[in-house]
């Protein structure tokens, strides 16, 4: 056996999949074999259960094999894991990615959980994600610069499983971005659990926007700077000041919206109300007129009216938004928003389904918008790439993964873009006519 034998199963959220890397390479240095870690998540009762569901049937394919849980579900409620038959070991999120967490001890716990508000630092590797588990690179590289979060929206279970907001030094940041550059990656992801919170536990309190100006001033050599999701309570100045000068900062932002309705928003527990978030994409749209915006939402929040509802579909268009991720409300054990009057199920799944399809439509808008247009796209794999703006792509021709091609979008099928290649110029750069 050797460290290929071991299988590292995700679920949940990005930063998971990222972290999932570093645990593989972990489990390789510690010398780990015929083993599977399953890096757990702990956002919806459904994760959780697909979890369990992964690990049982596990057992049954692999009945030698090393079984280890982690992540937020093992982090949050060792103890459901820890009585599963089939599971060998349970380690918490604190400790899944540190040397040493996979190597054999024989008089070693059965269950490693530490506190996880006690953890101060953030991952001193910063994942960089260079290798996927096929061996094939990947089309851009990710950087993890913050982990926790200091919030406590009622619905979210998510800092029990993280701890609280902590940020990796900017110095290490720009870094590994320069080092990720320079192996010939043409974007980097920055990303975090509450990516605008990053620099508040630092020295001189600096901001994301300082932290994306000082990372494309010091590695000029890099094509392309996108942010992961971020909170639409807060954009600081610099960060608008970056977005309009800086034709490298890729014009998409995701947000967490979670709903349009005032009301629901502050039994939420969130910061920002309808008009702060409809008030933020008029000042991103007014530093840079190309930008696209997703965002997050949650159908069914309990006591949510149809009223309130009927606020959030409006929102779609109003924010001018292009893409949606819609979770169906799950009520999540210890959370405040668990003990309120819930919506009916049937009507939680109705409300899912009609966002989904306001979501579809306003991308088929977008898409339409982009029709024409000329852009600068990243191979992703095949004939599959993304516009800066998060566009999908369908190439008329393969080409590298994580290459940037210049091409004509000419059409689209409500779901992605079509393009035509064009030949290549003497003049490469990312024009804003270009990153469309």
């Amino acid at each position: 056996m050797s460290a290929e034998d071991v299988e590292v199963v995700t679920f949940g959220c990005r930063l998971n999949a990222y972290e999932s890397e570093v645990v593989r390479a972990r489990a390789a240095e510690d010398g780990l074999t015929d083993a599977v870690v399953f890096n757990t998540c702990a956002v919806t009762a459904e994760a959780v259960r697909q979890a369990r569901q992964a690990i049982r049937k596990a057992r049954r394919e692999r009945p030698g094999a090393r079984l280890i849980v982690t992540g937020c579900a093992a982090q949050i409620d060792p103890d459901v894991f820890a009585a599963m038959p089939e599971v060998d070991q349970v380690l918490g999120n604190g400790l899944k990615t540190k040397a040493g967490a996979y190597r054999a001890q024989p008089d070693a716990p059965r269950v490693k959980v530490n506190d996880i508000m006690s953890v101060r630092e953030t991952a001193g590797h910063l994942v960089d994600g260079l290798k996927a588990k096929n061996g094939e690179d990947r089309a851009r590289a990710y950087v993890e610069i913050q982990n926790g979060c200091d919030h406590r929206c009622t619905f979210c279970i998510i800092p029990y499983g993280r701890g609280n907001s902590r940020s990796a030094p900017a110095g290490e940041v720009v870094e590994q971005v320069r080092r990720l550059a320079a192996a010939g990656l043409n974007e980097v992801v920055l990303t975090g659990v509450d990516l605008t919170s990053w620099g508040a536990d630092l020295p001189g309190q600096p901001t994301l926007g300082q932290l994306v100006g000082r990372t494309l001033r010091l590695v000029p050599e890099l094509a392309r700077l996108r942010l992961s999701s971020i909170d639409a309570a807060e954009i600081d100045a610099d960060l608008l000041r970056c977005l309009a000068e800086e034709e490298r900062l890729a014009p998409h932002l995701h947000l967490s919206l979670q709903s349009g309705d005032d009301l629901i928003l502050k039994r939420m527990k969130r910061r920002h109300s309808r008009a702060d978030a409809l008030r933020l994409v008029e000042q991103v749209r007014a530093a840079r007129p190309d930008v696209a915006f997703g965002a997050d939402f949650i159908a069914g929040f309990p006591t949510e009216s149809d009223e309130a509802f009927e606020n959030t579909l409006r929102l779609v268009g109003e924010a001018g938004l292009s893409y949606l991720h819609v979770f169906p409300y799950s009520p999540r054990p210890g959370t405040p928003a668990a003990r309120m009057p819930a919506v009916a199920k049937p009507v939680v799944k109705a409300r899912a389904e009609r966002l989904r399809a306001e979501g579809a439509a306003a991308l088929a808008r977008h898409l339409e918008q982009r029709v024409g247009r000329e852009a600068a796209v990243l191979v992703e794999r095949g004939t599959t790439a993304r516009a800066a703006d998060f566009t999908e792509v369908a190439l008329d021709r393969p080409a590298a993964p994580g290459e940037i091609v210049r091409v004509k979008l000419v059409g689209h099928d409500g779901a992605r873009a079509f393009a035509q290649s064009l030949d290549p110029g003497p003049d490469q750069s990312l024009d804003r006519g270009a990153a469309a």
